[in-house]
């Protein structure tokens, strides 16, 4: 389907209010995963405030379950969980606290709208797979998106998964591979580089469909064709740029897992303003 530019304007402006939500839970000082949940974060706002079914109570049966493989890049899921009415304003400053409800990785007894626990990366994809499946012998028309790491498919099971789902034709499966190109400590090139990422999905049976990961309108008709196609699972490979919206952070890997400065907090909570004025 085609979007309007008002439909267009109004999912930038919630990638803005989410990304102020994202510096609100780790202001100066505080370490967190600025990088990978600000990677993530334009297609966190598509999903969950244009295209998946979602409501006011996290545990609707008729929902549609979204997984964060990259477990580390949660905070973009507290920043959408925010504004859903899963968790409170409040919640969102005792992120990393043993008195708050949002832990540094997904933890779905403690967390409204949270449906696996991960961070133990290369998992995730399993657990969606089960889920589809699952659904799928209920009769039921929810839809499964797991969110993966470039850096995390240099684990096995993630390739496991992808043939397994493959072979079981879950087409309500969509994988969503952020591909920011940069992993905990270095490039992922450096580590272990990973290229031709499209065609390896396509070699174990996918549908797979690349596109600008912060690119709105390709983010939302990407995530269309994954529901249109039948028979096969999709995997959308977003090329995105790890700490997206953030000069000092994009690209950088230290900004993993890091705490900001003082002068830091203030340019992003500069950047964050002037995003939401021009959306």
């Amino acid at each position: 389907m085609s979007y309007t530019e008002k439909e267009i304007l109004e999912l930038k402006k919630t990638a803005a209010v989410l990304r102020g939500n994202l510096i609100e839970m780790i202001p100066a000082g505080k370490v967190g995963h600025l990088g990978g949940s600000s990677s993530i974060m334009d297609i966190t706002a598509a999903l969950y405030f244009k295209h998946m079914r979602v409501s006011s109570d996290p545990k609707d049966p008729r929902r549609d379950r979204c997984v964060f493989s990259k477990g580390h890049a949660v905070l973009a899921q507290y920043a959408a969980f925010a504004e859903l009415g899963y968790v409170s304003r409040e919640d969102l400053k005792k992120v990393k606290t043993l008195d708050g409800t949002l832990q540094g990785h997904p933890d779905m007894d403690h967390t409204p709208g949270i449906e696996a626990v991960t961070g133990s990366l290369g998992q995730g994809l399993s657990v969606s797979l089960g889920m589809a499946l699952g659904l799928r012998l209920d009769g039921s028309e929810s839809r499964v998106f797991c969110v993966i790491g470039d850096g995390e498919m240099d684990e096995g099971q993630i390739w496991e998964a992808a043939m397994a789902s493959a072979a079981y034709k879950a087409d309500n499966l969509v994988a969503i591979v952020d591909l920011n190109g940069v992993q905990a400590t270095d490039a992922v090139a450096n580590v272990l580089p990973n290229d031709k990422i499209r065609e390896k999905w396509e070699a174990f049976g996918w549908n797979a469909i690349e596109i600008d990961g912060h690119d709105m309108a390709q983010i939302l008709e990407a995530l269309d064709a994954a529901k249109a196609c039948r028979g096969k699972p999709t995997a959308i490979i977003a090329h995105t740029v790890k700490g997206k919206g953030f000069p000092f952070a994009e690209g950088k890997a230290a900004y993993h897992n890091a705490a900001m400065t003082e002068d830091e907090y203030r340019q992003a909570v500069a950047i964050v303003e002037k995003m939401r004025e021009e959306a």
